[in-house]
């Protein structure tokens, strides 16, 4: 069994896949972090170290649609909101960065719903 909580096992995680991707300004790492309350989702340009765009479940744009919660229903809509504000900035393509989470659940659903909304990767 392993003495490293949930969280450390994650954070280990995300830093091996760290490894292996980078954003730039041309392609920028999509970063998704998922609490046990919110999804939030943002296009970082690791080479000038800024974010470029950002979404989340706490967004006051998707607030008056009714509380969010941590459902797949609402990562589908911070998906279509990041892949939205993205192409207003002529972003098209982007490196996925699942932030150390299972592609699986509400992490999925969100790189699903930007997918669809425009964005590739």
């Amino acid at each position: 069994m392993s003495s490293l909580s949930r969280k450390q096992q994650t954070q280990k995680r995300h830093r091996r896949l760290r490894r292996h991707l980078s954003g730039s300004a041309a392609r920028p790492r999509l970063a998704v972090f998922r609490s046990n309350n919110h999804i939030y989702a943002q296009l970082i340009d690791d080479d000038a170290q800024s974010t470029l765009c950002a979404a989340s479940t706490a967004d006051k744009e998707l607030r008056p649609n009714g509380p969010l919660g941590a459902t797949c229903n609402a990562s589908v809509a911070v998906g279509q909101l990041v892949a939205k504000r993205a192409l207003a900035k002529g972003i098209s393509q982007v490196v996925f960065d699942r932030g150390g989470n299972l592609y699986h659940g509400r992490v999925k659903a969100l790189a699903d719903a930007a997918r669809e909304a425009g964005l590739q990767f």
